[in-house]
């Protein structure tokens, strides 16, 4: 892992805690905020969506195996907020503090909790003036450019503005450089509003000067829950020059990590570093090469060469996950190319046949009536990455509302998606700088 991951020393990282923010550990400004526990089948669909979007994003690059005709237009994919997300609170701007918060020496700044997305490359938060509808109600207080010295808004021809190219670009107003994160082949956005500067704190660091969409409109939630995330907004993490980890990238070597807690259990927090392990921290990951598209830089991949179950390496050959998987911290459930899907699952269910099979929940086709069972165990889950390191899953990303947590893409072609659930308790490390991911169990 040293000779291939970027290695930066330890006090040039910063963190904070994550939370699921419908989780028994969610963020103090959620205490009084409605957590509104989705159906099952809600969510599956939400994670549909999402699925759809990456694949339909990826169908942008030669050579990915996904066609334009071959996935569903991903509707309303901007403003489906996904149920029990991985959130973070961050500070932003320089807004003055009352009088009783100057005497708590509370830092400058407004509190903002954001859903981390790794697949997406515009941050943004919503920003007064911002009346609901169109904008979805928030936990925390809304932040106010005009009540912060240090926002500057982008303006129009400049290299920021130009940066955001035909995807994210919203036209001008008033010199000032309007953004747009779009449903893909729509008129219609999930976000819109001024793209402009602050400074963004991560923790107790004194910030950076950060881009970010300043968002004063969301498109029509559809009457849906969708909105019953009550966060501010989104923290981009992916690849694209507009995400946080590039923008820090000078201050904390492009390398970042996160570890999601398990959902099942009330564990404390997990964590979110800007910055890279030392050296001596190493050997606790589990590495393989980071590998990316040129032509769709937000993706992260990795690729697997197999899968295990109870160390038993499953009849798959490597060439079926040839397309690679993307690693995503917003969809659930981890997608694999169909044939090793079949696989995994006559395998998974030799193991569980001691207890009561249950009807399939909508994606999920594998399930288990656990009523009376004194101690469910299911068996180890290991995949097998590229180079040969083996990374054996935490018991609780195996089982997702007693089913097994995995679905088939339609074709082998398509890239998979490692999601959240299978990644909870194990630090995440996306070293960008190094090309290289790292996996270290039991971290949260």
């Amino acid at each position: 892992m040293s000779e291939t991951m970027t290695v930066m020393p330890r006090d040039n990282r910063t963190w904070v805690p994550l939370y699921r923010h419908l989780g028994p550990c969610s963020p103090p400004s959620f205490t009084g905020a409605a957590k509104v526990t989705p159906s099952l089948a809600d969510l599956l669909r939400q994670d549909q969506l999402r699925v759809d979007h990456i694949h339909w994003r990826l169908s942008e690059s030669e050579g990915v195996g996904v066609t334009k005709g071959s996935v569903k237009e991903p509707l309303r994919f901007g403003v489906a907020y996904l149920h029990d997300q991985p959130v973070i609170r961050v500070r932003i701007g320089s807004e003055s503090k009352s009088s009783e918060q100057q005497q708590q020496q509370s830092p400058p700044g407004v509190v903002q909790t954001v859903v981390l997305d790794t697949a997406s490359d515009v941050p943004w938060v919503q920003c007064a003036p911002c009346p609901v509808p169109p904008c979805h109600p928030q936990a925390d207080s809304t932040y106010d450019p005009a009540r912060s010295s240090t926002y500057d808004p982008v303006q129009c021809g400049s290299p920021a503005c130009e940066q955001l190219g035909r995807l994210y670009a919203g036209g001008c107003a008033n010199g000032q450089c309007q953004y747009r994160v779009p449903f893909p082949n729509s008129n219609l956005s999930s976000s819109s509003g001024t793209y402009g500067t602050d400074l963004l704190a991560v923790g107790p660091s004194s910030g950076i000067t950060f881009k970010f969409g300043c968002s004063h409109a969301e498109s029509d939630q559809g009457g849906s829950s969708d909105s019953d995330n009550a966060t501010a907004g989104v923290m981009a993490l992916g690849g694209g020059p507009e995400s946080l980890a590039s923008q820090a990238a000078a201050n904390y070597g492009n390398a970042f990590s996160y570890c999601i807690p398990a959902a099942t259990e009330k564990r404390p927090a997990g964590f979110f570093v800007l910055g890279a392990p030392p050296s001596a921290d190493a050997s606790a990951y589990v590495a393989t090469p980071m590998r990316r598209y040129p032509r769709v830089p937000t993706f992260y991949l990795v690729r697997l060469q197999g899968i295990a179950v109870n160390g038993q390496l499953l009849n798959v050959t490597p060439s079926v996950f040839a397309a690679g998987a993307v690693l995503d911290s917003r969809t659930a459930v981890t997608r694999l190319p169909p044939t090793a899907y079949r696989a995994l699952r006559e395998g998974f269910r030799g193991w569980m046949a001691v207890y009561t099979a249950a009807p399939p929940r909508g994606s999920l086709d594998t399930c288990y009536d656990f009523a009376g069972a004194f101690f469910v165990v299911p068996p180890r889950v290991e995949l097998v990455l590229e180079r040969g390191n083996v990374l054996e899953l935490d018991r609780s990303g195996v089982l997702f509302h007693d089913c097994l947590a995995f679905a088939p893409n339609s074709d082998d072609r398509m890239p998979g998606i490692l999601g959240n659930v299978q990644q909870q308790t194990m630090e995440v490390l996306y070293d960008v700088a190094g090309g290289a991911m790292g996996f270290r169990r039991g971290a949260c």
